[in-house]
């Protein structure tokens, strides 16, 4: 850049700051972006989703939608699976006044055995309705002390049920200690979402692995010659409410449900907050948003059948989202017109409690009401429990070490998503990816001034609607000749190395033109919090959350980045002093993906440096215990390609490899690497990350 260039642009930046309203640089805010990106299309989703639901004015037009909410569950959650044998056992029995506790084994799949508690009436000849209580996020999972007091207050009203251990819970704890009991994890929650993370990889996800063992419960249950199938209920609170929802969307043998505490919102609400009500893996519905389906629509297959919904009204201040109860009571308002429309306004129901977030007593007279109701017609309404004491967890205890895969050797979501992998579909990558479509806004140099022998510039590229990338490009004086441009990507973003002394000043004192941008959730770019109790809000301002809320709107976290890095490559070649010279890109840590997947998208990039990059998405897939950010993790990515076939995308470009890890971020040889990328020509792999002034400089010269 000539002198006069810079005083040209500098005279110019200075007199866009006299329009602003204070002096100086108008940063925009740019901690909104990411949260106002998403915002705008959950809201688009809200409005579209209300629209079809007004269009619910006959009976004919609601069946269509049952028809349709059923097939789209199924679609999102990754496909119905085959039914097969059962295989169920008897392992132990409990007996007590009025009722025995049957302890039992089923295989919901080949291999993956399911320990629950049967509940069976001694009195009376039967046939008994029947219940499906399904459990909330307890580690103790049947044997929690409000699921085992429901249990027994249903049993001791006439009623079989049958209670289950989740995925991750009570004896099927798949992640076990050393202890071969307990988690390696601290909560249940861990355990969903470990697997959870690792499934969507082959496209597969919790959801399915819940719902399908809800559905081979309900075929255990109505297996027994004492339960009467015409009356047969589900319930469960939190978690357990949740995949009492599933269940009602996928299965019409049920006839009368109870929800507590569920996640009755909808995702994609009115009032829409980022990252929004993101759950444990389980709950979140993968590219909803595109499907225009929400969790409400999960309950529309069930009507007109009696469905009572309970809350906590403290949720909303911490457990779920602040949207909790607003959004409930809405989609509730439009069931009930649908149940109004189908005659049977009085067959659906709201109750609630104003005590936190547990299946405690007075929602559990709910409950026995409720079933009494519409399971027993002719009784009266109780108004204290059947007497019940809590058992140790051992007393229920259906195998020998207290654990499925010690005692039984049984499958885990690890093991089963490593066996069952669908045949590869190549695609491109930027439909892969869920990206937008390439940006075309403006590229704005915001600030030009001097440093230490080099002139600095503030920019801002910008890349999908209502965001806006900054960045800061360092040029050296005089201007450089035909090096390389060096495209850094940090994983703290720009705010790390730009003092004088650093990375990035030290790289253009040497004679590099360097360009440092942030991208969607780092550095200025990282989201503001949003409002609600801070408990909830807090612990959701991670990257994490706004990783789940992306899947869920259908635009992934990866893709979102790898948008704002075009846009970058797209403005530095607007800029006149840089449109010319080829771009060497380096990255760090989990941006190493970022980079590799721009790279086969864009020729405008030179040559490639990946320091302390992941080695293959294969390597998560094979790893147990892995450790990789899950911003970087795309539903069926496995399925279509993995990061060495991506980086042979760039042919002849060069690439170098500089201390890669494996899925557990464990450092790898430089012969598992060369062997991981075989299929590169142009490559060089280096021992350690390499993430220096040296090493950088070396490459982009090479």
């Amino acid at each position: 850049m000539t002198r006069r260039t810079w005083l040209a642009l500098s005279a110019a930046a200075t007199l866009g700051a006299q329009d602003a309203p204070y002096p100086g640089v108008s940063y925009r805010n740019y901690a909104r972006c990411l949260p106002d990106y998403l915002k705008a299309i959950a809201t688009a989703t809200y409005q579209r989703r209300l629209a079809s639901l007004q269009a619910l004015t006959t009976p004919a037009a609601i069946a269509a939608r049952q028809r349709w909410a059923r097939q789209t569950f199924w679609e999102l959650i990754g496909g119905e699976l085959p039914k097969t044998p059962l295989n169920p056992r008897t392992t132990g029995t409990v007996k007590r006044d009025g009722y025995r506790i049957e302890k039992v084994i089923y295989d919901s799949r080949p291999g993956l055995p399911v320990t629950a508690n049967l509940y069976i009436p001694e009195s009376g000849p039967g046939p008994f309705p029947a219940i499906l209580l399904q459990m909330g996020h307890s580690p103790l999972g049947k044997a929690y002390a409000t699921y085992q007091r429901c249990a027994q207050g249903l049993v001791q009203l006439g009623f079989v049920v049958l209670g289950f251990d989740p995925q991750g819970q009570g004896e099927r704890i798949y992640y076990p200690d050393a202890s071969g009991k307990n988690s390696r994890f601290p909560s249940a929650d861990d355990e969903h979402s470990i697997a959870g993370w690792q499934m969507l990889l082959t496209g597969d996800t919790a959801t399915r692995f819940q719902t399908w063992d809800a559905v081979r419960s309900l075929d255990y249950l109505l297996s027994l010659p004492y339960v009467d199938r015409r009356h047969v209920a589900t319930t469960g609170q939190s978690g357990g409410g949740t995949d009492s929802m599933f269940l009602l969307a996928v299965d019409d043998r049920i006839t009368c449900a109870v929800l507590t505490s569920a996640n009755t919102e909808n995702f994609a609400c009115k009032d829409f907050s980022a990252p929004g009500s993101t759950d444990d893996a389980e709950q979140n519905l993968l590219s909803a948003a595109p499907a225009n389906f929400d969790r409400w629509d999960t309950l529309y297959p069930f009507a007109p059948k009696p469905l009572l919904l309970t809350v906590s009204d403290k949720d909303f201040l911490g457990t779920y989202s602040p949207q909790y109860i607003a959004s409930g009571w809405e989609e509730f308002q439009h069931l009930k017109k649908i149940y109004s429309t189908l005659g049977k306004p009085d067959h659906l129901a709201w109750g609630g409690t104003a005590l936190p977030h547990s299946l405690e007593f007075d929602t559990r007279l709910q409950v026995y009401n409720w079933f009494l109701r519409w399971m027993k017609p002719g009784s009266q309404p109780i108004t204290e429990e059947p007497p019940t004491r809590v058992e140790t967890p051992e007393t229920l205890q259906c195998t020998e070490r207290g654990n499925v895969i010690s005692s039984l050797q049984s499958e885990t979501p690890f093991t089963l998503q490593k066996k069952n992998r669908p045949p590869r579909k190549p695609m491109a990558v930027d439909n892969l990816l869920q990206m937008d479509a390439p940006a075309s806004g403006p590229f704005t140099i915001l600030k030009t001034f001097p440093g230490r022998g080099i002139t600095i510039e503030a920019v801002e590229a910008a890349s999908a609607p209502g965001v806006f990338v900054p960045a800061w490009i360092y040029s050296p004086r005089p201007a450089p000749g035909k090096q390389p441009l060096i495209l850094l990507l940090q994983h703290a973003g720009r705010r790390v190395g730009w003092h004088e002394d650093e990375l990035h000043q030290t790289l253009a004192r040497q004679g590099f033109a360097v360009c440092v941008p942030d991208l969607r959730g780092v550095g200025d770019l990282f989201p503001e919090i949003g409002p609600g109790n801070p408990r909830y809000v807090r612990s959701h301002n991670e990257e994490e959350a706004y990783a789940w809320a992306s899947l869920m709107l259908g635009r992934t976290l990866l893709g979102q980045r790898v948008s704002d890095l075009l846009a970058v490559v797209r403005c530095l070649k607007q800029h006149v002093a840089h449109r010319d010279r080829p771009i060497a890109l380096a990255a760090q840590g989990q941006f190493t993906v970022v980079a590799q997947c721009a790279a086969a998208i864009s020729p405008e990039i030179n040559r490639i440096f990946l320091s302390g990059g992941l080695v293959s998405f294969e390597n998560v897939a094979a790893t147990e215990i892995y450790n990789h950010a899950f911003a970087n993790f795309v539903p069926g990515f496995l399925n279509s390609v993995d990061l060495p076939e991506v980086t042979a995308f760039l042919e002849d470009r060069r690439v170098t490899l500089a201390g890669m890890v494996d899925g557990a971020a464990r450092s790898l040889d430089a012969v598992a690497v060369r062997r991981a990328y075989k299929a590169i020509r142009n490559l060089e792999v280096l021992p350690g990350a390499g993430w220096t002034a040296e090493a950088i400089a070396k490459f982009a010269n090479a």
